[in-house]
């Protein structure tokens, strides 16, 4: 009877362990990969980028220019200044470097940029058009020291009809709270 007793709970505890195993794969294929990718000029927004990779669980890739910004280019009073010119310049795509190779990896791509003259920087576009978007689900967020991001989530929009965007978000100095929550209501 001891031995029944035993192969018993020895089955029981096979079929848990199984069970548990099964589940496990399940929800590995229902959690969907995420990526956050951002440019950042000053820091502001990588900081924030780095802070919703970790809450969101997702990879990070920086957005770079070729060739970097110096704080003359940021220079939005001057109007010969290399961001002023790019923003007149609707077509104005500058180079990146450092392109991902497994952008087919990932189902949610958030897109994070500073606000620039109310709308994304021209990098934006420069790495939306890198890429595939297509089944990919693309969430924008912005820094930005005094404009909100509806401008900027509309232009993309209209710019980039066929992508499934979600509504962005901009993001100052968000709590990691406010992260956790917004991921959530993205998952």
């Amino acid at each position: 009877m001891k031995k029944i007793i035993i192969m018993l709970a020895a089955l029981l505890a096979v079929s848990l362990s199984a069970c548990s195993q099964s589940d496990k794969k399940k929800e590995e294929k229902t959690m969907k990969k995420t990526l956050v990718t951002y440019f950042s000029a000053s820091g502001v927004t990588k900081g924030v980028a780095q802070q919703l990779a970790e809450v969101a669980g997702a990879d990070l890739h920086e957005i770079k220019p070729e060739t970097p910004y110096t704080d003359a280019d940021l220079d939005w009073t001057d109007k010969q200044s290399r961001s002023s010119i790019e923003m007149k310049d609707k077509n104005s795509r500058p180079t990146i470097t450092g392109k991902l190779t497994n952008m087919q990896d990932y189902d949610v791509v958030y897109v994070g940029f500073p606000i620039w003259w109310y709308t994304c920087p021209t990098i934006i576009n420069t790495f939306i058009e890198a890429y595939d978007f297509k089944g990919k689900t693309v969430i924008p967020f912005a820094t930005s020291g005094g404009s909100n991001i509806k401008k900027a989530c509309d232009d993309l929009k209209s710019a980039y009809p066929d992508i499934n965007w979600k509504e962005g978000r901009l993001l100052n100095g968000p709590s990691k709270a406010d992260l956790q929550k917004w991921v959530e209501d993205n998952r």
